[in-house]
């Protein structure tokens, strides 16, 4: 195996491992701090990375006409997506939410459906069935935790930030493909930090950043150094050197890699129903995935999944 190749697939790796572990992370930084406010500092200091590395590398400021396709993929993928998934693992685990985070082909189904106008195939409606039955088999162990608020809050609110993460996809495949999407990243990041400190200050879910005790701080930081930059830039590392659809399999070992490190780190129950339930779910989202790519080969108005998310 070449070098080239060999340093490609360790990226990948690196790529599984990083954004898996990276639900927990965020457990542990939202522990003892309000969501908003811990993800809206996040987001500041990862897309200050991203903006001034493009500015000072001598890259323009986007285009007047960019604006407001970035500002509504900020508003989207950022603001609601990110921020309700922050907030859904504070009320749920680690491996729940990044499976509830994994299952946006099939939002993507259920929208493209109600639109009208797309032929969605079988295959796709199978995969739907699968991941179906695969969440009732995660949640059996968890019956009588929804019937507590908070986590079938936290369910709910993980659900809704994966559908605003279908719409967004749906959004930069229709209207925003024609600009540097790695650059509006930091942009978007930017924007949505700012908007989630201000939205968290005005609801008064805050608390004083000397308060934030240091290990917030390590997964604050784990969370902007090694997820968002490290681990971002090893995904685009591999996707030029191997095939996008061997790159996007990540999407399916993240949450797999959230279950384990959110039972090992943090203790979260770790079952068999839990784990044959991922792996039904998960193998549902594959095959709708592959039934989207499939059509939008040949053409059809219905937009491959994306092969990254939100990070």
């Amino acid at each position: 195996m070449k070098t080239e190749n060999r340093n490609a697939y360790l990226a990948l790796l690196v790529v599984c491992i990083v954004w898996g572990v990276s639900w927990v992370g965020t457990k542990e930084a939202v522990r003892n701090m309000p969501p908003f406010q811990m993800v809206g500092i996040r987001q500041i200091m990862a897309g200050l990375c991203y903006v001034l590395f493009f500015l000072f590398r001598g890259d323009k400021m986007p285009a007047k006409k960019n604006w407001g396709p970035i500002l509504l993929l900020s508003f989207l993928n950022f603001m609601i997506s990110n921020g309700l998934a922050t907030w859904g693992v504070k009320l749920t685990t680690a491996g729940i939410s990044a499976i509830m985070g994994a299952i946006f082909p099939l939002w993507l189904v259920l929208i493209l459906t109600l639109k009208g106008g797309n032929r969605i195939p079988r295959l796709a409606w199978l995969g739907m069935l699968l991941g179906f039955v695969g969440i009732c088999l995660i949640f059996y162990d968890h019956l009588k935790m929804l019937f507590e608020y908070s986590f079938l809050a936290g369910i709910i609110i993980g659900l809704a930030a994966s559908l605003a993460w279908a719409y967004g996809t749906i959004y930069t495949k229709e209207y925003a493909a024609d600009f540097n999407p790695y650059q509006s990243i930091g942009w978007q990041m930017l924007i949505s930090g700012i908007v989630l400190n201000i939205v968290a200050t005005a609801t008064g879910h805050t608390i004083p950043l000397v308060e934030i005790t240091w290990r917030t701080w390590e997964a604050i930081l784990f969370l902007v150094i090694v997820s968002s930059i490290i681990a971002f830039l090893a995904y685009l590392y591999a996707l030029q050197r191997l095939p996008a659809s061997l790159v996007s399999t990540y999407a399916y070992i993240n949450p797999i890699v959230a279950v384990f490190a959110g039972h090992f780190f943090l203790h979260e129950k770790l079952s068999l129903l839990i784990l044959e339930g991922s792996v039904v779910t998960l193998t549902g989202v594959y095959v709708v995935n592959r039934a989207l790519q499939r059509n939008n080969k040949k053409g059809e108005a219905i937009p491959a999944a994306p092969s990254d998310e939100v990070i």
